[in-house]
């Protein structure tokens, strides 16, 4: 429940750590491990495996597969799960196709049409089908955008994210039990809100059997991640244009929306005054958007899914939530042929301060 399964090993002394913030520093640990392991840790090519879940050498077998190219089903086809299928099908130069589904099938038929009439800049456009609903995991990447009871934007709701956390949970959680049934060894982008937490929902109800128990027969922790961290990162810079701050170093954690974190540089530059005022312009920006009398979901669905999925998919650096500990926390990360890798770097003491009480939050929320 508070492990990941698979995840590369850079230093002798990761093999031992326990999960948390500590993640996000360089290793202080101490190795014991025989110089022929060390060797192999040095060469770039070692991996800790955790062998208490059972299908952790089916999803080590399908993360070391070098595909390069994809099929993706996303489902949900309101206002950010078409603008994430316009950002895939203009950017996804790597993907074959993009199988669509919705309950309303003719909005399934009208973006069949519409997609594939646009006219392609490049050779390789990514096909949009309709999904056969009986098959919607035979894909290398779920995209979930479907949503419940997405307020309007005349209700003042202080945090939109997680006031759909309950109806959004109960939707998902019979995908969550199809990825289980059909062996899915693919990656479960969860972009509906709150992503943080839904993530750990379907990590968890993918693992429950029947009887109500946990077998751990489900989706690996490594198989989910929740993107909604890009768009806030993508936020941050934007405000650190408006006020004069230099965005090069900005660094972003944390859940997609109360508990966000963002830094105005990592370590000895950090500056708290500063740090904090990027993180309420970037946590309330949704909400500049709602005052004007609009839904904020098209900056959303290209930096935070279109944008950061197809990098994941590339094994490039991209922001989003990943296993760690017992929650789902927002990081910079890349996806590699041996788990996740997370970037790791000297911390400010009060940047780390804030990273604890973010993941101490996260941990300590009822996933049940």
């Amino acid at each position: 429940m508070n492990s990941r399964s698979v995840f590369p090993v850079l230093s002798g002394g990761e093999v031992y750590e326990s999960e948390g913030v500590g993640l996000f520093l360089p290793c202080a640990h101490e190795s014991d491990l025989p110089r022929s392991v060390l060797d192999i840790v040095a060469s770039g090519e070692a991996f800790c495996v955790n062998t208490a879940f059972p299908l952790v050498f089916d999803g080590l077998s399908a993360l070391r597969q070098d595909k390069k190219r994809f099929t993706l089903t996303l489902v949900g086809l309101g206002d950010v799960g078409a603008t994430v299928l316009l950002g895939l099908k203009l950017l996804g130069s790597d993907i074959d196709s993009i199988r669509i589904y919705d309950p309303n099938e003719a909005l399934c038929a009208r973006y069949e049409a519409e997609f594939n009439q646009i006219l392609p800049m490049y050779s390789d456009v990514p096909k949009v089908e309709i999904a056969d609903r009986s098959k919607l995991f035979d894909c290398d990447a779920f995209l979930f955008t479907a949503s419940v009871g997405v307020p309007p934007v005349t209700e003042n709701i202080p945090d939109v994210r997680m006031f759909q956390y309950a109806r959004n949970r109960a939707m998902l959680k019979r995908y969550a039990i199809e990825a289980r049934e059909s062996g899915f060894s693919g990656l479960f982008a969860q972009i509906s809100d709150p992503v943080d937490h839904l993530s750990r929902a379907v990590f968890i109800d993918s693992n429950t059997a029947s009887d109500g128990t946990m077998d751990f027969l489900g989706l690996l922790p490594e198989q989910i991640q929740g993107y909604g961290l890009g768009v806030m990162r993508a936020r941050a810079e934007y405000t650190a244009d408006k006020i004069g701050v230099d965005r090069r170093d900005i660094r972003v954690y944390g859940p997609h929306g109360n508990g966000l974190i963002v830094a105005n540089s990592p370590n000895e530059n950090y500056d708290d005054d500063i740090s904090l005022a990027l993180t309420e312009a970037a946590r309330t920006a949704n909400l500049r958007v709602r005052e004007l009398g609009f839904k904020p979901y098209i900056a959303p669905g290209i930096s935070s899914a279109c944008v950061s999925i197809l990098k994941t998919l590339r094994g490039q650096w991209h922001w989003s939530a990943v296993p760690m500990g017992g929650a789902y926390m927002g990081c910079e990360s890349r996806f590699t042929h041996s788990g996740i890798e997370i970037r790791r770097e000297k911390l400010s003491p009060k940047l780390t301060e804030r990273l604890t009480e973010t993941f101490d939050t996260l941990r300590r929320f009822d996933y049940r």
